[in-house]
């Protein structure tokens, strides 16, 4: 009887720690400015509370906006509930690496938001394929998106989504250190080397990079390889149609990403540096290091928040081709966020569709151009930002977009890459090892 029990102490804790781990917890959540926020307000906390205990309609949105675009959010839901009597929108947000996590704990526990935010891709595909995502097909309004970001979300013909923000990952770089320097742009890798010589023999770091979160050094595999194998390379080995992830192109890639620690084109201890903190960043704005492999939202809506007049001496490129390559330097890496999605399993899936609308309306789209830096994936956006719409031009005139490995890839897969391509950066792994660890596990995944 005692044993009995204590069993079902441990069982009742069991399911309170799961249905804990499964709310927005204020340890997750940031501050416009990105750090970690203790608490939060206990007036907005009370206030959805005495809302939900009136009889409104609750949709809850899970997302990882900061500043401006956050607060650009916040107005969508306002203006939703203006429109909608009786509805309270809760908006959580996440650092992004404590959001993957806490989305698949409240999945897999059964307690979701209504709408969360995705990068579509593999990520969003695993979702879909265990029935946790409503398809909204017959919702959307497919002309008013770019078709780049709509096929991130749309799986056998079916839409799961709305893609709201594309990404450009280009080749950031301090143009003051490159005309003290007598650089230029580099149109080939042999240029690349070339520079990456110039600036180590002159005591600057060439990269700044900071691979602790493991994603950001996987831009320069995914660059590499497409330089290397050409824009089919991907393709081919995630559909299983014809070269795999083990193909003499992804070695090369992991070769050269090795040949570049060795001519020191990244900081000391790259592996153990935090993206998060700021740790690359400020090695630019100190000067110590001249470029980085960024996505374009995080870096300038980060220069603008933290250092902007920086600005002044920021400009991009994209990675330069490699000779007998069968990649082009109009191809660019980059892909979708934010993309929201209704969870099947919301109590409210009319309310929530049209919160979906909300989210993706022209003002919406509008606002995060202007305000966040936010290339739009959607159309008719009229940039008031010169800079974001040449990232725009950019984006669009590219011949190929190549999307993240870590978003399109299942997860098991994903992890694995990440896993890799950092072990290449920290020398712990051969490029050969590294290939055919994500080989294997993608043939146990994806040729099921």
């Amino acid at each position: 009887m005692f044993i009995l029990k204590n069993l079902l102490f441990l069982l009742m804790g069991a399911v309170l720690l799961m249905a804990a781990g499964c709310q927005p917890s204020s340890e997750n959540m940031e501050t416009p400015d990105g750090e970690s926020e203790s608490g939060g307000e206990s007036g907005e906390e009370d206030s959805s509370e005495d809302a939900a205990s009136e009889g409104d309609d609750v949709l809850s949105v899970w997302h990882i906006e900061t500043g401006n675009a956050q607060e650009v959010l916040q107005e969508a839901a306002d203006r939703f509930e203006e429109e909608h009597d009786g509805v309270t929108v809760e908006l959580n947000q996440y650092q992004n690496d404590a959001y993957k996590e806490q989305i698949i704990t409240a999945m897999g526990g059964n307690s979701p938001p209504d709408i969360f935010h995705s990068w579509g891709g593999g990520w969003l595909e695993n979702f879909v394929n265990s029935d946790q995502v409503m398809n909204v097909t017959d919702d959307v309004e497919t002309d008013r998106f770019l078709q780049t970001g709509l096929d991130t979300v749309t799986f056998d013909d079916e839409i799961y989504g709305v893609p709201v923000g594309m990404e450009l990952t280009p080749v950031w770089y301090n143009t003051e250190i490159f005309e003290e320097h007598g650089l230029e742009v580099p149109e080939t890798y042999d240029e690349l080397l070339e520079v990456v010589e110039t600036l180590t023999a002159n005591d600057i770091i060439p990269f700044a990079l900071a691979n602790q979160p493991q994603w950001p050094g996987a831009f320069y595999l995914m660059y590499l390889a497409e330089r290397t194998g050409g824009p089919d390379l991907f393709d081919e080995a995630f559909n299983r149609s014809g070269r795999t992830f083990d193909d003499e192109a992804y070695v090369e890639a992991g070769e050269k990403i090795q040949e570049l620690v060795e001519m020191g084109a990244f900081p000391d201890g790259v592996n153990g540096m935090n993206y998060d903190n700021g740790q690359s960043r400020q090695l630019m704005y100190s000067g110590d290091a001249a470029m980085e492999i960024m996505n374009s939202g995080a870096m300038l809506n980060n220069v603008r928040d933290e250092m902007p007049e920086f600005e002044e001496n920021l400009d991009y490129f994209l990675f330069p081709e490699i000779e007998g390559g069968e990649g082009s330097q109009n191809h660019a890496v980059g892909g979708v966020s934010p993309a929201f999605s209704v969870s099947e399993k919301t109590e409210n899936p009319e309310l929530a569709v049209e919160l979906l609308k909300e989210l993706s309306s022209q003002e919406t789209a509008q606002g995060l151009s202007n305000r966040s830096g936010n290339i739009s994936a959607i159309k008719g956006v009229d940039y008031e930002d010169d800079y974001v719409e040449r990232l725009s031009n950019t984006l669009n005139e590219a011949d190929y977009l190549q999307t993240f490995y870590d978003q399109t890839l299942p997860p098991e897969v994903a992890q694995v890459h990440l896993d890799t391509t950092q072990g290449l950066f920290g020398q712990s792994i051969t490029p050969e090892e590294a290939a055919q660890e994500v080989e294997e596990t993608a043939k146990e995944t994806l040729d099921e």
